[in-house]
């Protein structure tokens, strides 16, 4: 058996408290904003607690950098657990952290394919509508000409964003606040062409595997008839015998064409008549003595 690497090994131990430190990355980040008149202590515990998951997250990327059998591919195909650790002071990056785990814990999660597509689009949905509503309203909420002043606002407006509907009724108008629109547009396209695709392929693989049972139960039906007939042939091999062989092939020979065909019972002689002794007619009949006419 296959031993795992130590990388693997690793990451096997760490799922579990790095998606318990997600979460509380996402609570620490959402309290400031939801509750911008809490007391300082709350911000304060908020902002330690952010950088204390990012050191957790930094100490865990160099870890698994060291264990990697090959740094360069490590770095290549992490790039998202990279930029999370590396611009920690942008605040719609530091969402990075979030998405990074919960990728993390979702690769390594025993579901059918299908089954995972379909978690990772949902939580990429809620995901994005929350965080996106709070990172906006962080960045709007003292904007001079901003309207949306609330969460329920910046709600509504991730939504309708998303969707790509844009009703127009809230809009951010600070530069940042416009690249996340950007974002949030961007990924609503990308999650709306995943769920197509996925809804597709399901499609294709049930007709798929419909076509294969019935392909196999046709195979299966003309296996089953070649049997039979020759299960009859042997049959009619063995059960007739040589006496049946030879009275069947005299059958055969005697309907055969041109073959002499039995005459059947002989007729009877027809009546002979005779002149009796007087002259008269006499009908000789079955068995009866005929005689000859007198001189």
């Amino acid at each position: 058996m296959k031993q795992p690497s130590p990388q693997a090994r690793w990451e096997r131990r760490t799922q579990m408290p790095l998606l318990v430190l997600a979460l509380g990355f996402a609570v620490a980040y959402a309290v400031p904003i939801v509750l911008p008149d809490a007391s300082p202590a709350v911000h304060a515990a908020c902002k330690h607690a952010e950088w204390g998951v990012w050191a957790a997250f930094a100490a865990d990327y160099l870890v698994r950098l060291g264990l990697a059998r090959s740094k360069r591919a490590f770095v290549r195909t992490h790039w998202l657990d990279l930029m999370a650790v590396v611009l920690p002071m942008i605040q719609p990056l530091r969402l990075l952290r979030v998405v990074s785990t919960l990728m993390l814990v979702g690769r390594r999660a025993r579901m059918a394919p299908q089954i995972r597509l379909t978690t990772y689009v949902a939580g990429s949905v809620v995901g994005l509508l929350m965080f996106g509503s709070l990172a906006v309203l962080s960045v709007e909420r003292d904007a001079p000409d901003g309207n949306i002043k609330n969460l329920g606002d910046a709600l509504w407006w991730s939504v309708t964003t998303m969707t790509t509907v844009g009703y127009g009724d809230h809009s951010p108008t600070t530069g940042l606040g416009r690249l996340l629109a950007v974002g949030l547009m961007l990924s609503g396209i990308a999650l709306l062409g995943v769920v197509t695709a996925n809804i597709a392929a399901w499609f294709i693989s049930r007709f798929e595997r419909d076509d294969l049972v019935e392909r196999a139960q046709t195979a299966a039906i003309s296996e089953l008839t070649a049997e039979v007939r020759a299960l009859r042939a042997e049959v009619a091999l063995l059960g007739g015998g040589p006496g049946a062989g030879r009275a069947a092939g005299a059958a055969g020979a005697a309907e055969a064409p041109g073959a002499a065909r039995d005459p059947g019972p002989a007729p009877e002689p027809a009546p002979v008549a005779g002149v009796g002794a007087q002259g008269g007619p006499v009908q000789a009949g079955d068995g009866a003595a005929v005689s000859a006419p007198t001189p």
